[in-house]
Order: C-alpha cells, then structure tokens, then sequence
C-alpha cells in the first residue's frame, strides 16, 4: 500500500499558496520511483521548443543543467567518495524527469545504482533538477528545484549519513535555482530565486537544515522606466565568506541578460559589501547600484553567466560568455568566453576563447596560481547547438592569457555539455557531465573527467548492484 508522502511541518509550508499545495498533495498521491534504485545513469533529455535559423535556443542533454543549480557534486574525504545529483530519466515511453544521487568510490572505482529523491511525474524540465550539500555529520541534503509558482521546490536528507540509499522530505516551499553551502561554524547558507513576475534573488540559513530564517530579498532592480529587471546568479563561499555573481534582465526580459554584478558577506547574510568592503543595501534595486561591476548594457552584450570560484587570498573570480544576443547562430558571434578577476584593488576582464551557442556551459578552478577551464567549447557534431567537444584551458597569470591543454572529447556523436565541477573534486572525479543530441531526442550518456583530461563513461545500464570502471579515454 502507498503512504501519502506528507512534508514535515515548516513554517515555510503554510506560507505556500493553494495552488503549490494541491500541486504537492497531488503528486505525492501517486505512486512514485522515490527512494528506488534505477538501472544505469540515464540523463535527461530536454528541449525548450524556441527554434531559430540555426536551431534551438538551447536543448540537448541536461542532467547537469542548469549553471544557476550549485553545487551538484561534492567530494567527501571521510569516506572517500563524491556524492553527486543530477536529473535523469525513465527511460521508457512516459520519459519524465527523476531527481537523481548517485555515488562514486575512490577506493575502488566503483558505482552503485543511484536512487530516486524525487520522482517528478508528468515533469520532464531539467529546471526541476537537484542541488547538493553534505553537512558536518555526513548527511546528504538535496534541494529539488521547483519551477516560479507553478511547482514547488523540495528539501531532503538522507536517512543514514553518507548513504544514498533513502530520503526523507523535510519542507515543501518555493524556491528555483537552489544554490545551497555549508559555511564552517554557521550552518547552512542558501541562495535561491522566486519568480514574482521577474526572477527575484532570495537567501535563507539554518543552522541544522530543519528550521530556517524567513526568506530575504537580495535583489530586485527596477529598471529606468520603472519596469522590474529579472536576475540570474551564480554563487560560492570561501573561508567564511558567501558571495554571489548576478545578472540583470532588462524589463524581466531573460533574452537581453546584461551586465555583470557582485556582492559578498562575512557575517551569514547580515551586511553585504562589494568586493572593496564598501556596504550595499539590500535588496539591491537601482540600476547603477555598486554591486555593478561591468556595465554590458551600455555595449549591447548579453551575459550568460558559469561558474565561480575564489584565488588563494578569497578574491572573487566569474566565469560567463557574452554575446551579441540570444539567437543561436553565426549573427550573434562571437561568444566570448571571459573572466572577471578582483585583484586587491579593481576588476580586471580577460578573454578565455570563443563558442558556437550562448548555452555552452564549463567550470573554473584554481588552485594558486594555476587556473583551469574546462568546457564544450569546441564546435561538436551538432554545430550552433547547445554544447560541444570538451577541452582544458589553463592559465598561469591569474587569468591574464590562457592556453588550450588538451582536447577531452573528440569525434563524438552527441553534444556534450554542463560540465560540472566537483566542490572538494579528487582525481579521478573532479567534474561530471552529459551528452544529448542538440537536435532532436536522444539517450544521454552521464561522464566524469580528472586534471589529466582523461575520461569514464558511468553505466547507462546496470545489471549489478555496483559496477567498477575502466578509464575510457587517456
């Protein structure tokens, strides 16, 4: 017999509308695949339906979608192992999205069946896909996107620390694009988005993940007409210290994201500063505000913003691509791949190299003075469509020039894209991604990588409780 699957009780609960509450209760009425092992690694496959000259604004495979879904992947020394999510798939003709964990182990090279967090039925948006946190008791917390005020978004623990095996659901509340960190000695710190018209920038904390603070606006900037910009964002912390890059979307328009922003705080969200220490007022709502870092409005660009990370002093690093707009194609060429840098003293903007499609999406590190790029920026067999063939840039001038490594992927018959970084990643783990047709419906294929730009392919089918891989590619 099914149990109807009823949230515990959160003060957040009762603040959801009606509309997310049948939603929820709904859902959780049917039978499901929560907490049941799945067969293999299957991606999720996704297309947007917005078709131009050269294809699609963006679609292909997209269980590490999106880049505003951090962390998905997360190192654990004390066992050994990288806990990662992504959204994968039934695989059968109702094809629908499941929130997925899966696990490897460094000690022997080895995965288990993943399992099942959150059984999406009827959904098959990869903007529903989980994000990722491991607390210091060794639970694993996964942050199921919902989608604006349509459907809800879910929190859940693992029911054993380090374990994969079961869930429970511990809230039910609106949230998009969850982007949830554990800050040493506060708990934990969660930078999210509600739709509230425009995509509206909100943060919560907890200091055990069952009891949060009331939701805080960080950003909604209201535009020179009087119009509400839109915002995406994408996050991180360093010793202590949370920060976010954001861009803004002119009149709620996500196709002219612009511009380049940043704020950071030292005390759990109580003040916010800019890079120079100077206090900003939140929510963040004029449009010269001095959480502005790059005015790309005024150069007709728009900013799809990747990744960032922190050099060893805790200086703040974007990665993104700018354009000349949002159609796929030649038109709008070129996309730049680029870095934004804080130096001690004032933001410095560096080229990486180019791409073919504004949804090529890679990760940054940087480990001292050695920074890595590693994206699908090399044009694949689906030319001007979401993704490509992965390569490794490095650069050894903080950002200054780069290089292109090596060639991770080559001859491929898919796309691949969302490269992933792993939050603490050890060889050989060290990011994950997916593979999909750009233009048309395919299986994807799930893939990890290490600093050497070898490669595993993890089991789209599994017969066996656990598998061990052999490297792919060296």
């Amino acid at each position: 017999m099914h149990m109807l699957n009823l949230p515990k009780p959160n003060a957040k609960f009762t603040g959801l509308t009606t509309l997310l509450l049948a939603t929820c209760l709904h859902v959780n009425a049917q039978l499901n695949y929560n907490n049941q092992k799945q067969d293999g690694y299957q991606g999720i496959w996704f297309t947007l339906g917005q078709y131009y000259e050269y294809g699609d604004k963006y679609s292909g495979g997209l269980g590490t979608y999106t880049a505003k879904h951090k962390p998905l992947a997360i190192y654990a020394p004390e066992v050994n192992k990288t806990f990662f999510v992504y959204g994968g798939t039934t695989g059968k003709s109702d094809r629908h999205l499941l929130c997925m964990i899966g696990c490897f182990d460094h000690s022997d090279s080895t995965v288990i069946k993943p399992t099942v967090v959150y059984d999406k039925q009827g959904v098959d948006d990869p903007h529903d896909n989980p994000s990722l946190l491991i607390d210091p008791d060794g639970y694993l917390w996964v942050f199921v996107s919902g989608r604006g005020r349509s459907r809800p978004g879910f929190k859940y623990r693992s029911d054993q620390p380090y374990d994969i095996s079961s869930f429970t659901q511990v809230s039910t509340e609106e949230m998009t694009y969850p982007q949830p960190w554990y800050v040493a000695d506060k708990g934990m710190f969660h930078f999210f988005t509600k739709y509230t018209g425009v995509r509206e920038l909100y943060y919560e904390t907890s200091s055990d993940g069952q009891q949060w603070t009331e939701d805080r606006k960080l950003a909604g900037i209201i535009g020179n007409g009087e119009e509400k910009s839109g915002h995406y964002q994408v996050s991180g912390h360093h010793d202590g210290k949370v920060a976010t890059f954001f861009s803004r979307h002119p009149n709620g328009n996500v196709d002219r994201r612009t511009s380049l922003h940043y704020l950071q705080s030292a005390d759990f969200g109580e003040t916010w500063t800019t890079a120079e220490g100077a206090t900003v007022e939140i929510p963040v709502t004029e449009v010269d505000s001095p959480a502005r870092i790059i005015d790309y409005e005024s150069q007709g660009k728009n900013v799809y913003l990747k990744d960032m990370a922190f050099d060893t002093d805790g200086n703040p690093v974007a990665l993104y691509l700018t354009s000349g707009g949002h159609e796929p194609g030649p038109k709008n060429s070129p996309r730049e791949w680029q870095v934004a840098y804080y130096d001690d003293s004032s933001w410095q903007t560096f080229t990486i190299t180019t791409s073919d499609h504004n949804y090529d999406m890679g990760s940054l590190w940087i480990d001292e003075n050695h920074w890595t790029v590693v994206a699908p920026a090399i044009d694949g067999p689906q030319k001007h469509g979401a993704g490509g063939e992965v390569a490794i840039w490095v650069s050894g001038d903080q950002g200054q020039s780069w290089a292109m490594q090596q060639q991770v992927t080559q001859n491929s018959p898919r796309n691949h894209n969302y490269v992933r970084r792993v939050v603490n990643g050890q060889d050989p783990f060290l990011y994950f991604w997916a593979d999909g047709n750009s233009g048309g419906l395919t299986k994807s294929v799930m893939y990890f990588g290490d600093s050497q730009g070898n490669t595993w392919q993890l089991p789209y089918e599994m017969n066996e409780e656990k598998v061990k891989l052999e490297v792919q590619k060296q």
